[in-house]
């Protein structure tokens, strides 16, 4: 089976709630997914964490899959994230999204308990079986409280033919390197771990999955040309300047802050669901402030500043 052609910018949307019923607000879904697909990202991925994707009833989430992936209607791939606690329930949602036409699916280990490797091997094998789809593995440590090492990501794909995607989220640059030799290559890997984006590109990642272009872009289509394009120095002044903003939303968690930021932007995705509560008012000035700094997009590469490339 063909890995996808998944490289770039994945690009996650939140899902957007109405103010006044609190359920999933499939027209602002609509236009955000849009908005991603328009601005070049190179894939998206709906259904993450960042999509709030575990606040979901059945119902709630089979919709938010169909209108993303509808929306995109192929022109990127889709990659739905489709994690829960429970093998039967992740299963459902694989179907669910290779029957609405996803290009593939990704699965995090989302644990109560801690789970055998026994018992982690069965899950992802049982997931990958359900649908022809290719997998995309996410390895977590900071959310799921399960650390999937690069050998033991290796031995799951050597046994599960379609498993042939991972997204690297720990942080550890030195993994990028470590699954590509230890898989001959089989693997393609993916960048989950704003701060290191660069890092992981040099090491080899071919994608770096991140909410960031929800908001900016082109500050993220940019630093990914400018690296694939060998400019190397460009792309570190793109990084050092998008810095702060990575550190910001992903501090004071995705949903919360990528939602300021595209109230901030009249683009209003609505509040996140309960448990979470809205970005506080002086952290909602600081983003404010944060996405005044990027303004629009990187200045044109012949500036004095940092520069921008085409997107690709």
């Amino acid at each position: 089976m063909p890995t996808p052609p998944l490289h770039g910018i994945i690009a996650y949307p939140v899902t957007p709630f109405s103010p006044d019923t609190g359920e999933p607000d499939l027209a602002a879904l609509r236009r955000l997914t849009g908005d991603l697909v328009d601005a070049g990202s190179h894939a998206v991925a709906p259904l993450g964490s960042t999509g709030e994707s575990a606040y979901l009833r059945d119902a709630e989430w089979d919709a938010v899959c169909e209108t993303a992936v509808q929306t995109v209607a192929g022109r990127v791939p889709t990659v739905v994230g489709v994690s829960h606690w429970s093998t039967e329930t992740t299963v459902r949602r694989a179907r669910t999204a290779a029957r609405n036409g996803a290009d593939a699916v990704m699965v995090l280990a989302q644990t109560y308990w801690k789970l055998t490797e026994d018992e982690l091997a069965r899950h992802f094998a049982t997931v990958a079986a359900a649908t022809d789809l290719p997998v995309m593995l996410y390895n977590n440590p900071g959310t799921s409280g399960v650390d999937l090492l690069p050998e033991t990501v290796v031995a799951l794909a050597e046994k599960i033919p379609n498993l042939t995607m991972v997204k690297e989220s720990s942080g550890d640059v030195a993994r990028f390197r470590a699954l590509l030799e230890r898989s001959d290559g089989a693997l393609s890997v993916y960048n989950g771990n704003n701060p290191v984006a660069l890092d992981a590109f040099r090491s080899g990642a071919a994608g770096w999955c991140t909410a960031a272009p929800c908001l900016v872009p082109r500050w993220c289509l940019d630093l990914y040309a400018a690296e694939r394009q060998g400019a190397g120095e460009r792309a570190d002044a793109l990084l050092a300047a998008l810095s702060p903003f990575l550190r910001f939303i992903v501090g004071h968690g995705l949903p919360r802050a990528i939602k300021a930021g595209l109230a901030l932007q009249d683009r209003s995705a609505g509040p996140p669901r309960p448990p979470l509560l809205p970005l506080p008012a002086a952290e909602t000035e600081q983003l404010r402030e944060l996405l005044g700094r990027l303004g629009s997009g990187p200045p044109p590469e012949s500036a004095a500043t940092v520069g921008g490339g085409a997107a690709v």
